[in-house]
């Protein structure tokens, strides 16, 4: 596959190493920093706001509710989930783990249509102690599986919402885990593996491809839904890429994907032409 690195463009300079990424449903890309920050960016990328610096923050994922009530925080400096009701702008403790287990690295959220929030909790460094928890709306938690993953990291809701996709960042690659009738977790399998590499975010398309940013390299990778891995950017000078972390699709058809970049201090846009896969809304 030809390398895409043409179809990157910096999107919005002058954030503070965003680790994160997400997109509201009217557009607007939002992205954390290190020092606790949480950042509007318009859906046209000219301007920017800091919506709430929380205190002694350093914030990894995001995510936003089925109809962007608000918005989940994953802090690594503060060990929990913070809830951001969108109207007020108001912040307040969401949880800080779940039967006894206190987070560590709370790394990353995803919601179902029903408004479960599943967190990974990376575990600690070189050591292979992750685990998923989940919480219902009202911020009751339970260790949805005990892994333990190496470091896990990035997730995605599978098509059709039977899979939870986890990133293994020492793995290094993508493991699956299926979600039963009743919610709980089934089977788990490693999807992908990518040598050599340290994975952080993923996104699936709505053709079921799924999408590797790579802290290191400066690199974005295609899975096919048959599981065939393809080197889909590859920026060896970290300028447009700089240690991509989380990524999203976004824009006015969808079809764009952003990433952030914890090396650097912008949103990268890549007009990749094909629709992302819609979140729970």
């Amino acid at each position: 596959m030809k390398n895409l690195i043409t179809k990157a463009t910096i999107f919005f300079d002058g954030l503070d190493h965003p680790e994160c990424i997400a997109v509201h449903p009217d557009g607007s890309i939002w992205a954390g920093g290190e020092a606790g920050q949480i950042y509007r960016i318009t859906a046209d990328g000219n301007s920017m706001d800091q919506v709430v610096k929380i205190e002694n923050g350093f914030i990894l994922g995001i995510a936003f509710s089925p109809r962007a009530e608000w918005l989940a925080i994953c802090d690594l400096s503060n060990k929990c989930i913070w809830k951001l009701a969108l109207t007020s702008r108001e912040i307040s403790k969401f949880a800080d783990g779940a039967e006894n287990h206190s987070f560590n690295i709370p790394n990353y959220a995803v919601f179902d249509p029903t408004g479960n929030l599943y967190v990974s909790e990376s575990g600690a460094f070189r050591q292979v102690t992750g685990k998923i928890l989940k919480f219902d709306p009202s911020g009751n938690g339970s260790i949805w599986h005990e892994g333990p993953f190496n470091f896990a990291n990035g997730m995605a809701m599978g098509p059709g919402g039977s899979h939870l996709y986890v990133v293994c960042s020492w793995l290094p690659g993508v493991e699956r885990i299926a979600i039963q009738p009743d919610g709980s977790a089934g089977n788990r399998s490693v999807y992908c593996t990518l040598p050599q590499t340290v994975p952080d975010g993923i996104a699936f398309d709505v053709h079921a491809n799924l999408y590797v940013s790579c802290y290191t390299p400066n690199a974005i990778y295609k899975v096919s839904s048959e599981q065939t891995i393809t080197l889909l950017i590859d920026d060896w000078e970290a300028h447009t890429l700089s240690n991509p972390t989380n990524i999203a699709f976004g824009g006015k058809d969808a079809d764009q994907l952003f990433t952030a970049n914890l090396g650097r201090w912008h949103v990268t846009k890549i007009d990749l032409g094909i629709q992302g896969l819609p979140l729970a809304t």
